[in-house]
């Protein structure tokens, strides 16, 4: 019998087609059962197209084999990342598919840099000030979305739901295990610093999360504001000490220009007509 080398076979089981699935046996009900109680679903989903090609183009059974393990993993890891993007709370699902190079103020080596995220694998931090509207959460947002692809874990707060999460732990004691929770993500954001009042209540919280994470996962930050201006929205001593430690190991981008939301607006574009 002749055999198909796996330098030939597709590396993964194609979906099935409507005719694959008509033709495609069914697998006997006690391989169903060992499947179920193994957990292996996208295996077992897969199996009954793969064996069939299988048969008709002779692999031989160890590329059988490659092909259904590797079917699970896609499956499984598919899944993981689905649950961490909706585990991670990101605010409006922007990716660099929408991101418009050419129109932000941030150098596109930086952008380039940045994107390839490897400060994050570094435990280093990012810090993007400037006006409203210039991109700022938008490129911190497909950041997250590709850290998240890698693999990787993502927690996503405003300065306000992050005081917010620490207030409700605070209440019930449990804000060393909130922290914790928070920074075993592998990048954690802090969107539009500044926007808001803070106080001491939300110093205590930034910094909490800041000091916790220090040289052992990234932060990236949004702001109107430099971080050397975080003192005028939380008590100094607290504002001093947490951005110490956030610009420690740190890249800092400052974007300029008007608003892009507002740009689009006078142009009218992104109107809803009345009807």
């Amino acid at each position: 019998m002749t055999t198909r080398s796996s330098s030939t076979a597709p590396p993964v089981a194609r979906r099935p087609t409507t005719a694959a699935v008509t033709t495609a046996p069914q697998l006997p009900e006690e391989l169903l059962a060992v499947l179920k109680r193994m957990r292996l679903p996208y295996l077992r989903s897969a199996a009954p197209e793969v064996l069939a090609t299988a048969r008709a183009q002779r692999w031989d059974p160890a590329e059988v084999l490659r092909v259904l393990i590797t079917e699970e993993i896609r499956g499984r890891d598919e899944a993981t990342r689905r649950m961490r993007r909706k585990a991670a709370g990101l605010p409006a699902g922007k990716t660099f598919a929408s991101w418009r190079e050419a129109d932000s103020s941030i150098p596109p080596g930086t952008q380039t840099g940045l994107a390839t995220l490897e400060w994050v694998a570094r435990a280093e931090n990012l810090a993007i000030a400037g006006p409203s509207g210039t991109g700022k959460t938008h490129f911190v947002e497909a950041l997250a979305h590709k850290v998240i692809d890698a693999g990787m874990r993502v927690s996503w707060f405003t300065l306000e739901s992050l005081t917010a999460a620490i207030g409700r732990a605070t209440v019930d004691g449990s804000v060393a295990k909130t922290v914790a929770r928070i920074t075993r993500a592998e990048l954690i954001v802090i969107d539009d610093i500044g926007m808001l009042p803070g106080g001491q209540a939300a110093g205590e919280a930034f910094y909490r999360v800041v000091d916790t994470a220090y040289e052992r996962r990234s932060i990236a930050v949004t702001s109107n504001l430099h971080p050397s201006g975080f003192d005028t929205i939380m008590p100094k001593t607290l504002a001093t000490a947490t951005v110490d430690r956030l610009l420690h190991h740190a890249h800092i981008v400052l974007t300029e220009g008007t608003s892009l939301r507002l740009a689009e607006a006078t142009a009218g574009k992104g109107v809803i007509p009345l009807t």
